[in-house]
Protein backbone atom coordinates (compact mmCIF):
# COMPACT_ATOMS: atom_id res chain seq x y z
CA UNK A 1 0.00 0.00 0.00
CA UNK A 2 1.36 3.40 -1.02
CA UNK A 3 1.39 6.27 1.42
CA UNK A 4 -1.34 8.85 1.52
CA UNK A 5 -0.24 12.39 2.37
CA UNK A 6 -2.19 15.05 4.18
CA UNK A 7 -1.66 18.77 3.66
CA UNK A 8 -1.13 19.91 7.25
CA UNK A 9 2.23 19.78 8.97
CA UNK A 10 5.02 21.67 10.71
CA UNK A 11 8.80 21.28 10.83
CA UNK A 12 11.62 23.26 12.40
CA UNK A 13 15.36 22.91 11.96
CA UNK A 14 18.01 24.92 13.81
CA UNK A 15 21.77 25.19 13.82
CA UNK A 16 24.69 27.19 15.15
CA UNK A 17 27.77 28.46 13.34
CA UNK A 18 30.75 30.62 14.24
CA UNK A 19 28.87 33.69 13.05
CA UNK A 20 25.61 32.97 14.91
CA UNK A 21 22.48 30.83 14.84
CA UNK A 22 19.87 30.08 12.21
CA UNK A 23 16.42 28.48 12.17
CA UNK A 24 14.25 27.26 9.31
CA UNK A 25 10.52 26.82 9.93
CA UNK A 26 8.08 25.27 7.47
CA UNK A 27 4.36 24.89 7.95
CA UNK A 28 1.64 23.69 5.62
CA UNK A 29 -2.16 23.90 5.49
CA UNK A 30 -4.79 22.84 2.98
CA UNK A 31 -4.76 24.41 -0.46
CA UNK A 32 -6.35 23.76 -3.84
CA UNK A 33 -2.96 23.93 -5.53
CA UNK A 34 0.65 24.35 -4.41
CA UNK A 35 1.39 27.81 -3.02
CA UNK A 36 4.82 28.33 -1.46
CA UNK A 37 5.66 31.57 0.32
CA UNK A 38 9.22 32.14 1.52
CA UNK A 39 10.50 34.73 3.97
CA UNK A 40 14.28 35.23 4.21
CA UNK A 41 16.54 37.92 5.70
CA UNK A 42 17.97 40.61 3.40
CA UNK A 43 20.69 39.31 1.11
CA UNK A 44 19.33 35.75 0.99
CA UNK A 45 16.69 36.31 -1.67
CA UNK A 46 18.23 33.63 -3.90
CA UNK A 47 17.17 31.02 -1.33
CA UNK A 48 13.52 31.71 -2.17
CA UNK A 49 13.91 30.22 -5.65
CA UNK A 50 15.75 27.23 -4.23
CA UNK A 51 13.06 26.56 -1.61
CA UNK A 52 10.23 26.81 -4.15
CA UNK A 53 12.02 24.44 -6.53
CA UNK A 54 12.66 21.93 -3.73
CA UNK A 55 9.06 22.17 -2.51
CA UNK A 56 7.66 21.50 -5.99
CA UNK A 57 9.55 18.18 -6.04
CA UNK A 58 8.05 17.06 -2.71
CA UNK A 59 4.51 18.43 -2.76
CA UNK A 60 1.60 18.62 -5.17
CA UNK A 61 -0.88 20.62 -3.11
CA UNK A 62 -0.96 22.77 0.00
CA UNK A 63 -0.26 26.31 1.16
CA UNK A 64 3.29 26.43 2.53
CA UNK A 65 4.94 29.11 4.65
CA UNK A 66 8.73 28.73 4.86
CA UNK A 67 10.84 31.19 6.83
CA UNK A 68 14.49 31.60 7.75
CA UNK A 69 15.63 33.50 10.83
CA UNK A 70 19.27 34.42 11.47
CA UNK A 71 20.70 35.78 14.71
CA UNK A 72 24.23 37.16 14.44
CA UNK A 73 26.51 36.54 17.41
CA UNK A 74 28.73 39.28 18.87
CA UNK A 75 27.02 42.01 16.91
CA UNK A 76 24.41 44.56 17.80
CA UNK A 77 21.42 44.11 15.54
CA UNK A 78 20.67 47.30 13.68
CA UNK A 79 17.58 48.27 11.77
CA UNK A 80 17.72 49.85 8.34
CA UNK A 81 14.91 51.49 6.37
CA UNK A 82 14.96 51.14 2.61
CA UNK A 83 13.98 54.74 1.95
CA UNK A 84 13.98 54.44 -1.84
CA UNK A 85 11.53 51.53 -1.69
CA UNK A 86 9.36 53.32 0.87
CA UNK A 87 9.25 56.48 -1.29
CA UNK A 88 7.98 54.41 -4.24
CA UNK A 89 5.26 52.85 -2.09
CA UNK A 90 4.18 56.24 -0.75
CA UNK A 91 4.04 57.75 -4.25
CA UNK A 92 2.00 54.85 -5.60
CA UNK A 93 -0.41 55.00 -2.66
CA UNK A 94 -0.86 58.75 -2.99
CA UNK A 95 -1.63 58.36 -6.69
CA UNK A 96 -4.17 55.64 -5.97
CA UNK A 97 -5.93 57.62 -3.24
CA UNK A 98 -5.32 61.07 -4.79
CA UNK A 99 -4.26 62.78 -1.61
CA UNK A 100 -1.94 62.98 1.36
CA UNK A 101 -1.37 59.89 3.48
CA UNK A 102 -2.22 59.63 7.13
CA UNK A 103 0.28 58.49 9.74
CA UNK A 104 -1.63 55.23 10.00
CA UNK A 105 -1.28 54.62 6.25
CA UNK A 106 2.48 55.23 6.34
CA UNK A 107 2.79 52.93 9.36
CA UNK A 108 1.04 50.23 7.32
CA UNK A 109 3.47 50.72 4.43
CA UNK A 110 6.36 50.27 6.87
CA UNK A 111 5.20 46.67 7.41
CA UNK A 112 5.69 45.76 3.75
CA UNK A 113 8.51 43.27 3.31
CA UNK A 114 11.76 45.01 2.34
CA UNK A 115 10.95 48.42 3.84
CA UNK A 116 12.34 47.73 7.31
CA UNK A 117 15.27 45.33 7.38
CA UNK A 118 16.57 44.00 10.69
CA UNK A 119 20.17 42.98 10.73
CA UNK A 120 20.81 45.07 7.66
CA UNK A 121 24.46 45.21 6.58
CA UNK A 122 25.67 42.48 8.98
CA UNK A 123 23.38 39.85 7.44
CA UNK A 124 24.04 41.05 3.90
CA UNK A 125 27.75 40.63 4.52
CA UNK A 126 27.06 37.14 5.84
CA UNK A 127 25.16 36.27 2.65
CA UNK A 128 28.29 37.11 0.66
CA UNK A 129 30.46 34.67 2.61
CA UNK A 130 31.42 31.54 0.73
CA UNK A 131 29.43 28.44 1.61
CA UNK A 132 26.82 30.09 3.87
CA UNK A 133 24.01 30.19 1.31
CA UNK A 134 24.79 26.64 0.17
CA UNK A 135 24.67 25.38 3.76
CA UNK A 136 21.34 27.12 4.40
CA UNK A 137 19.95 25.81 1.11
CA UNK A 138 20.77 22.26 2.20
CA UNK A 139 19.10 22.91 5.55
CA UNK A 140 16.02 24.20 3.74
CA UNK A 141 15.77 20.92 1.82
CA UNK A 142 16.04 19.02 5.08
CA UNK A 143 13.28 21.00 6.80
CA UNK A 144 11.03 20.46 3.76
CA UNK A 145 11.72 16.72 3.94
CA UNK A 146 10.72 16.76 7.61
CA UNK A 147 7.56 18.65 6.68
CA UNK A 148 6.79 15.96 4.12
CA UNK A 149 7.14 13.32 6.85
CA UNK A 150 4.72 15.27 9.06
CA UNK A 151 2.22 15.38 6.22
CA UNK A 152 2.62 11.64 5.67
CA UNK A 153 1.85 11.06 9.34
CA UNK A 154 -1.40 12.95 8.88
CA UNK A 155 -2.03 10.96 5.70
CA UNK A 156 -1.71 7.67 7.58
CA UNK A 157 -4.39 8.84 9.99
CA UNK A 158 -6.63 9.97 7.13
CA UNK A 159 -6.14 6.65 5.35
CA UNK A 160 -7.42 4.79 8.42
CA UNK A 161 -10.34 7.15 9.06
CA UNK A 162 -11.53 7.18 5.45
CA UNK A 163 -11.16 3.42 5.14
CA UNK A 164 -13.49 2.98 8.11
CA UNK A 165 -15.97 5.43 6.57
CA UNK A 166 -16.04 3.36 3.37
CA UNK A 167 -16.77 0.28 5.49
CA UNK A 168 -19.67 2.15 7.14
CA UNK A 169 -20.98 3.24 3.75
CA UNK A 170 -20.88 -0.32 2.47
CA UNK A 171 -22.73 -1.65 5.52
CA UNK A 172 -25.42 1.04 5.21
CA UNK A 173 -25.77 0.33 1.49
CA UNK A 174 -26.36 -3.35 2.30
CA UNK A 175 -29.16 -2.34 4.66
CA UNK A 176 -30.65 -0.18 1.91
CA UNK A 177 -30.44 -3.10 -0.54
CA UNK A 178 -32.38 -5.37 1.84
CA UNK A 179 -35.06 -2.69 2.26
CA UNK A 180 -35.27 -2.00 -1.48
CA UNK A 181 -36.83 -5.42 -2.03
CA UNK A 182 -40.02 -4.16 -0.37
CA UNK A 183 -40.49 -1.35 -2.88
CA UNK A 184 -42.86 -3.21 -5.30
CA UNK A 185 -45.24 -4.46 -2.57
CA UNK A 186 -45.28 -1.04 -0.89
CA UNK A 187 -46.05 0.64 -4.22
CA UNK A 188 -48.91 -1.79 -4.90
CA UNK A 189 -50.36 -1.18 -1.44
CA UNK A 190 -50.08 2.60 -1.89
CA UNK A 191 -51.74 2.58 -5.33
CA UNK A 192 -54.53 0.28 -4.16
CA UNK A 193 -55.22 2.53 -1.17
CA UNK A 194 -55.37 5.59 -3.40
CA UNK A 195 -57.86 3.87 -5.69
CA UNK A 196 -60.01 2.82 -2.75
CA UNK A 197 -60.01 6.35 -1.39
CA UNK A 198 -61.24 7.55 -4.78
CA UNK A 199 -63.89 4.80 -4.84
CA UNK A 200 -62.49 3.42 -8.07
CA UNK A 201 -60.93 0.21 -6.82
CA UNK A 202 -63.46 -2.13 -8.45
CA UNK A 203 -63.61 -0.15 -11.69
CA UNK A 204 -59.95 -0.44 -12.64
CA UNK A 205 -59.00 -3.26 -15.00
CA UNK A 206 -56.59 -5.75 -13.42
CA UNK A 207 -54.26 -5.69 -16.44
CA UNK A 208 -54.23 -1.89 -16.46
CA UNK A 209 -53.44 -1.87 -12.74
CA UNK A 210 -50.61 -4.37 -13.27
CA UNK A 211 -49.18 -2.22 -16.08
CA UNK A 212 -49.29 0.92 -13.93
CA UNK A 213 -47.61 -0.92 -11.08
CA UNK A 214 -44.86 -2.15 -13.41
CA UNK A 215 -44.16 1.37 -14.69
CA UNK A 216 -44.14 2.85 -11.20
CA UNK A 217 -41.95 0.04 -9.86
CA UNK A 218 -39.43 0.60 -12.66
CA UNK A 219 -39.20 4.29 -11.76
CA UNK A 220 -38.68 3.40 -8.08
CA UNK A 221 -36.08 0.70 -8.76
CA UNK A 222 -32.90 1.60 -6.85
CA UNK A 223 -30.76 -1.35 -7.92
CA UNK A 224 -28.76 0.77 -10.38
CA UNK A 225 -27.98 3.30 -7.66
CA UNK A 226 -26.92 0.56 -5.28
CA UNK A 227 -24.73 -1.04 -7.96
CA UNK A 228 -23.03 2.29 -8.68
CA UNK A 229 -22.52 2.90 -4.98
CA UNK A 230 -20.84 -0.49 -4.68
CA UNK A 231 -18.55 0.36 -7.61
CA UNK A 232 -17.70 3.72 -6.03
CA UNK A 233 -16.76 2.00 -2.76
CA UNK A 234 -14.22 -0.14 -4.61
CA UNK A 235 -12.86 2.96 -6.36
CA UNK A 236 -12.48 4.71 -3.00
CA UNK A 237 -10.53 1.79 -1.57
CA UNK A 238 -8.29 1.78 -4.63
CA UNK A 239 -7.57 5.50 -4.33
CA UNK A 240 -6.80 5.24 -0.62
CA UNK A 241 -4.43 2.35 -1.30
CA UNK A 242 -2.70 4.06 -4.23
CA UNK A 243 -1.47 6.96 -2.11
CA UNK A 244 -1.13 10.64 -2.96
CA UNK A 245 -1.86 12.58 -5.03
CA UNK A 246 -5.47 11.43 -4.64
CA UNK A 247 -7.25 14.33 -2.92
CA UNK A 248 -9.00 15.77 -5.97
CA UNK A 249 -10.18 12.34 -7.12
CA UNK A 250 -11.51 11.52 -3.65
CA UNK A 251 -13.33 14.84 -3.53
CA UNK A 252 -14.96 14.15 -6.92
CA UNK A 253 -15.85 10.64 -5.81
CA UNK A 254 -17.60 12.07 -2.73
CA UNK A 255 -19.76 14.17 -5.07
CA UNK A 256 -20.69 11.07 -7.08
CA UNK A 257 -21.52 9.14 -3.91
CA UNK A 258 -23.76 11.97 -2.77
CA UNK A 259 -25.51 12.03 -6.15
CA UNK A 260 -26.42 8.35 -5.88
CA UNK A 261 -27.60 8.74 -2.27
CA UNK A 262 -29.83 11.65 -3.29
CA UNK A 263 -31.40 9.62 -6.11
CA UNK A 264 -31.97 6.68 -3.77
CA UNK A 265 -33.80 8.95 -1.31
CA UNK A 266 -35.93 10.49 -4.06
CA UNK A 267 -37.02 7.04 -5.30
CA UNK A 268 -37.76 5.65 -1.86
CA UNK A 269 -41.39 4.89 -0.93
CA UNK A 270 -40.62 3.74 2.62
CA UNK A 271 -39.42 5.63 5.65
CA UNK A 272 -36.84 2.94 6.44
CA UNK A 273 -35.23 3.15 3.00
CA UNK A 274 -35.27 6.96 3.15
CA UNK A 275 -33.54 6.83 6.54
CA UNK A 276 -30.92 4.48 5.09
CA UNK A 277 -30.34 6.97 2.27
CA UNK A 278 -30.01 9.81 4.74
CA UNK A 279 -27.56 7.68 6.73
CA UNK A 280 -25.47 7.30 3.57
CA UNK A 281 -25.50 11.07 3.02
CA UNK A 282 -24.31 11.71 6.58
CA UNK A 283 -21.34 9.36 6.18
CA UNK A 284 -20.57 10.77 2.73
CA UNK A 285 -20.38 14.28 4.22
CA UNK A 286 -17.77 13.01 6.70
CA UNK A 287 -15.88 11.34 3.83
CA UNK A 288 -15.89 14.58 1.84
CA UNK A 289 -14.60 16.57 4.82
CA UNK A 290 -11.67 14.18 5.23
CA UNK A 291 -10.98 14.13 1.47
CA UNK A 292 -10.42 17.90 1.62
CA UNK A 293 -7.37 17.21 3.81
CA UNK A 294 -5.74 14.76 1.37
CA UNK A 295 -3.00 15.90 -0.98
Amino acid sequence: MSKLSGMTGFARLTGEEDWGAWAWEAKSVNGRGLDVRVNTPPGFDALERHVKAAASKLFNRGSLQVSLRIEMSGATENVAINEAFLDKLVAATRQAHQGELSCEAIATLMTVKGVVEAGGDNIRDLAMQEGVSAMLAGAAEQVLAELAEARLAEGASLQSIMGKLVDELEETAKQAASLAGDQPSLLKARLSKQLEELGAGSQVDAERLAAELAITAAKADVREELDRLSAHFETARGLLASGSPAGRKLDFLAQELNREANTLCSKSVSLDLTNAGLGLKGIIDQFKEQAANVE
